[in-house]
Order: C-alpha cells, then structure tokens, then sequence
C-alpha cells in the first residue's frame, strides 16, 4: 500500500507526463497477461510512449493537475493510460495492433488535444499515417516534381513557374 506522500508524488510525476504528451489512451487492461502487458510497454518505448497502470482516482487526479477536463472513473474496467510523445499516431497504432490480437484489451478512450475522443475515434486516429510516413511521401512528391521539371527543362522547354 502506497503511502500519502508516495501518492503525491506518483500523482505528480504522471502529471508532468501528461503535459509532455500528445495523446492520451485510456485502456482495460483486465485479463491480459503480465508478459503481453510488458511486450506492450516495450512496443510503446520505441514510439516515446509509455504506458501507466495506477488507481483511477490517481489518474484522475493526474488529468485534473495537468489542466485536461477528463475522468476515468466512469470507465468499466482496469484503467491503464497510453501517453503518447513522439507524434499523434504512433502509441494509437501499436494500441490498436495490441488490441486486435488480444481480445482482452479494450481501447475506451483518449484526449487529443485536450479534448477527450471516443475509442472508436482513437481506432480512427490509428489509421491516419504516421508523422515519418507523411514526410517519406511528400519527400517523394518533391523528388517527382523536381524530376519531372528537370525532364521538361531538358526537352528545351521553359516553365512559367519556376520547379
């Protein structure tokens, strides 16, 4: 059992990780295994997430001292809180991949910008591309546009714009 002063200071430190997040996912966790939930934290470690498992009240508390308008008492279940740094998308995407193998594991959940999301709008967030996968492609739209006006100059055209 925890003592004041350590929950104090465990409501503090989740505090500081919610206000350094950009995304927060609220999870059931209730019948998964100990080994899975460590294979998930270890997913989300490589995407600068994390994942907390803490009472509700504590997180509760956590949200209210970083300023979010959100409450996970109402949630059913074993609350677990994704706190996602890198970009929006990636701690979404390896929860849904943890979700869809483990039927056990259930998304409730998130706040996106300090608005809270339903889970099926943190599903939906999973599937838009990742950061790093946005710019891979507009890098790749560049470099076809910049081939195609070097292919046009060499033909002996001019452009009116410039490529």
């Amino acid at each position: 059992m925890l003592t004041r002063s350590q929950k104090e200071q465990l409501v503090k430190d989740l505090s500081a990780k919610i206000k350094d997040g950009k995304v927060l996912i609220f999870s059931d966790y209730a019948g998964t295994t100990v080994a899975k939930m460590k294979n998930l934290r270890d997913e989300l470690r490589k995407t600068d997430s994390s994942y907390k498992i803490t009472k509700k009240k504590l997180i509760n508390l956590a949200l209210k001292d970083a300023g979010i308008e959100a409450s996970v008492l109402d949630l059913e279940g074993q609350i677990g809180i994704a706190i996602g740094k890198g970009d929006e998308v990636t701690a979404a995407k390896v929860l849904a991949k943890f979700a869809k193998e483990n039927k056990n594991f259930k998304i409730l959940q998130g706040v996106l910008e300090n608005k809270v999301i339903s889970g099926k709008d943190v599903m939906a967030l999973a599937m838009l591309p990742s950061k790093d996968q946005l710019l891979a492609k507009l890098g790749s739209d560049f470099r076809i546009c910049e081939c195609a006006c070097w292919e046009f100059e060499k033909s002996g055209r001019r452009l009116e714009s410039s490529c």
